[in-house]
């Protein structure tokens, strides 16, 4: 598994990559969409079972979780990792493809793989490990209630988890690289829905309605004005319409016209603007036009990482991938990871897996792919940064 130009993984590391490999590549060939991970779940439980590591149990729904308790005093840590996949059709032509329709394209099956192999690694050396390491396996990572339920449940409790780290497979960064920083990593992620009211009719006799069509092509087009003049140029933010359904033939003029999409921002004032700026404008141009609208919205929270947990990961990364191979990243992507670190100090870093045979495409994509030579890297800096947290060496 060692690949060229890369930093090798500890020997006891080394030793679980057959088996992490293996798993994952089980897990791809097998996807499954979110609170719908029995399998995934079932493979977990099974896995910490023959582990025997404590506490191993399902939690909400389809969700796992055990802990890691070391012999000697310290911290108690949690390694949150995401399990479902997307409904995607996959098209990479990988041997061990996706059977069944869905499609592991955003990394959650090396990121269970990667926390499966930590699990193994700390309960082979927990003499001499200090405290504890919960595992947080997270169903429902691609829709909203996959963190809440576990957090609702009690992952943060009995013992009381003091800081949680987690990283993120990043495909379209070099293999043996990592992104960490303090402050927002992840964007706040608000989706909305927009339902522009006409009247329908004849398309012979546009002038008897009012076509919610062309008032929602004004609309579209007057929204996206809102980033480039509505917004301080120093806030980044994103406002995109993804999905827009309307009329079921070509000659009859529809009543409604719905549409969807997401907002994406680091700064609570960037998306209180950019909601205000939506409501604004929906307002002036449907009623412009005779229509109304329905507007609907809900925010996941943006993912802020803890200034000394980021640190921590720094300096655990920088020993051994290399400082030059560190550097500070962020993604307009959203993630409910933030509601662990809402409630715990911690921090989430993305670790470079970018295939170095092949193109790399993008998270979400169809033909996304990693590179496996990731999984023995994101098990060592996750050793090296429990190592670190805890002061302990295993």
């Amino acid at each position: 598994m060692r690949a060229m130009g890369l930093p090798e993984p500890r020997p006891a590391v080394r030793a679980l990559l057959h088996e992490a490999v293996r798993i994952r590549r089980d897990l791809h060939r097998h996807p499954e969409l979110s609170f719908e991970e029995q399998r995934t779940q079932a493979l977990i439980l099974e896995r910490l079972t023959a582990l025997r590591l404590d506490d191993v149990r399902a939690m909400n729904r389809t969700g796992a979780t055990a802990i890691v308790r070391g012999a000697l005093p310290g911290p108690n840590l949690l390694w949150r990792a995401d399990i479902d996949a997307l409904p995607l059709t996959e098209d990479t032509g990988l041997p061990f493809a996706s059977e069944n329709g869905a499609m592991h394209a955003c990394g959650h099956d090396g990121h269970a793989a990667i926390a499966l192999a930590l699990a193994e690694a700390l309960q082979s050396s927990r003499e001499r490990l200090a405290g504890t390491v919960r595992f947080a396996f997270q169903p429902a990572e691609e829709r909203i209630g996959g963190a809440i339920g576990m957090i609702e449940e009690g992952v943060l409790e009995e013992p009381r988890v003091d800081r949680v780290y987690g990283l993120h497979l990043w495909a379209t960064t070099p293999t043996g690289q990592a992104l960490v920083r303090p402050g927002p990593v992840f964007a706040a992620a608000t989706h909305f829905r927009i339902i522009v009211r006409g009247r329908g009719g004849h398309a012979a006799a546009p002038h008897e309605t009012v076509d919610p069509i062309v008032v929602a092509a004004h609309v579209v087009t007057a929204l996206q004005t809102i980033v480039s003049r509505s917004v301080d140029p120093t806030d980044e933010a994103v406002l995109t319409i993804g999905r827009i359904e309307g009329g079921v033939r070509g000659n009859v003029i529809p009543e409604s016209v719905m549409m969807s999409g997401t907002v994406r921002t680091y700064a609570e004032r960037a998306k209180r603007r950019i909601l205000q700026r939506m409501e604004e404008i929906l307002a002036g141009v449907t009623s412009a036009f005779g229509a109304t609208c329905q507007f609907d919205h809900s925010t996941l929270d943006a993912v802020v990482n803890d200034a000394v947990c980021a640190a921590t990961v720094a300096a655990a990364a920088a020993a051994f991938l290399g400082p030059e191979n560190v550097g500070e990243g962020r993604a307009m992507g959203g993630d409910d990871m933030c509601y662990f670190l809402q409630r715990r100090p911690g921090a989430y870093f993305m670790l470079g897996a970018q295939p170095r045979d092949r193109r790399a495409y993008p998270h979400h994509h169809p033909k996304f792919d990693f590179d496996e030579a990731a999984i023995g890297l994101g098990v060592e800096v996750a050793l090296r940064i429990i190592e670190t947290d805890a002061g302990c060496e295993l």
